[in-house]
């Protein structure tokens, strides 16, 4: 099975607590927990990370399409948030809400909510995930 990235992502923690350094292919992301909760806010939570990876890829899914139907749509913008149920499983819902500053058709609207679900980040979140971890 092909893995989706080049290079692996890897992290780093010391003894400040929470806070985390992840590498990408060619650069550091610095991650932390808020204050609320003992750590320095310097960096998204997980959390945050998680949501902003499909943000990202939801706006870049949309303005793709957008760009090859030759749509005048110039901004696109977009909210997320979670919540979690917990009982025998965790249920976590993902709240996602797109707007766009300028007018679009019913059609259009139809069309783009139809591309944002597939997205390749909303499709692994939405798809069975198996997490195999070694020491």
């Amino acid at each position: 099975m092909k893995k989706l990235l080049e290079k692996d992502i890897s992290g780093h923690i010391g003894t400040q607590k929470y806070l985390c350094t992840i590498s990408w292919r060619n650069g550091q992301l610095i991650m932390d927990e808020p204050e609320s909760i003992d750590g320095n806010d310097l960096g998204p939570d997980p959390y945050s990370t998680l949501l902003a990876s499909l943000a990202g890829c939801t706006l870049s899914t949309l303005r793709m399409y957008i760009d090859r139907k030759g749509w005048i749509i110039p901004e696109i913008n977009i909210t997320l948030n979670a919540t979690q149920e917990t009982g025998n499983e965790v249920t976590t819902i993902i709240s996602r809400n797109i707007s766009f500053p300028t007018e679009i058709t019913p059609e259009q609207k139809e069309r783009l909510l139809m591309i944002a679900e597939k997205c390749p980040v909303s499709r692994i979140l939405k798809g069975t995930i198996t997490i195999n971890t070694t020491l």
